[in-house]
C-alpha cells in the first residue's frame, strides 16, 4: 500500500466537497484517500492533458491560410473521416485520462516508480506528437516516416512497460477503464492522423 504525507494544505471546500463526493460514488473503500492538497502543479499536469487537442486545433486554424494542405479546413464540408476520427478519439482520450488524473486525486494508486514510468511514456508521445506536426507541414512527409515510428515504437513499449509491471497487477476495473479510454483513445487518434498523412494522399491534393 501506498503512503503519502499528510502534512499538506487542505483543498479549498468545494474542491474537497467534490473529492469526497466522488469517493462516496466509487466505494473503493479498501483504497487509502489521498489526503494531498490539489496543487499548481497538480493543475499544470492536468493542462497537459488538453495540450495536444488545443494545439492541434490552433496549428490548423493558423495553418489553413497559410499552406495548401489544409486548406480544406476552411469548409467543414470538406473535413476528411480522419480529422472527424482524430476529433472523436481525441476526446474520449482526453476524457479518459481527466478521469484518471481526477481518480489520483481522491485514492493514492501510484508509487514513485510507477509515476516516473509516466513521465517517460508521457515524454516519448510528445516527441511523437512534435514530428507528426512537423511531417504534416512538410511537402514530402515520408522523410519523418522513420523518426515516427522509431519513437511510436518507444512510445508503445513504455505504456506496455506501465502496463505490465504496475497497472495489471492493482488496477481496479474502472481505472482501467480510464487507461485504456487515454491509451487506446490516442492510440486509434494517431493511426488517422497516420492514415491522413501517408496513406490517403490527400496531403498532397
Amino acid at each position: 500500500m501506498f503512503t503519502r504525507s499528510e502534512n499538506s494544505h487542505p483543498n479549498h471546500p468545494i474542491i474537497q466537497y467534490w473529492l469526497d463526493q466522488s469517493a462516496v460514488w466509487l466505494a473503493f473503500d479498501d483504497l487509502p484517500r489521498n489526503q494531498r492538497a490539489i496543487r499548481l502543479t497538480s493543475l499544470l499536469s492536468l493542462a497537459l492533458l488538453f495540450l495536444p487537442g488545443v494545439l492541434f486545433l490552433t496549428a490548423l486554424m493558423w495553418a489553413k491560410d497559410v499552406n495548401i494542405h489544409f486548406a480544406w479546413f476552411n469548409d467543414p464540408s470538406q473535413y476528411p473521416w480522419q480529422f472527424w476520427g482524430i476529433a472523436f478519439c481525441g476526446a474520449v482520450a482526453t476524457i479518459g485520462g481527466a478521469g484518471d488524473w481526477w481518480f489520483h486525486k481522491i485514492y493514492v494508486t501510484v508509487s514513485p516508480k510507477e509515476h516516473h514510468s509516466h513521465i517517460l511514456a508521457l515524454g516519448a508521445g510528445g516527441i511523437v506528437f512534435l514530428l507528426m506536426a512537423v511531417a504534416s507541414w512538410e511537402d514530402e512527409p515520408a522523410a519523418l516516416l522513420i523518426p515516427v515510428i522509431v519513437m511510436l515504437i518507444t512510445t508503445v513499449a513504455l505504456i506496455s512497460y506501465d502496463e505490465f509491471a504496475f497497472h495489471i497487477r492493482r488496477c481496479k476495473p474502472f481505472e482501467t477503464l480510464l487507461h485504456r479510454m487515454l491509451v487506446l483513445g490516442n492510440g486509434v487518434a494517431f493511426l488517422c492522423w497516420m492514415h491522413w498523412l501517408f496513406v490517403s494522399g490527400l496531403h498532397h491534393a
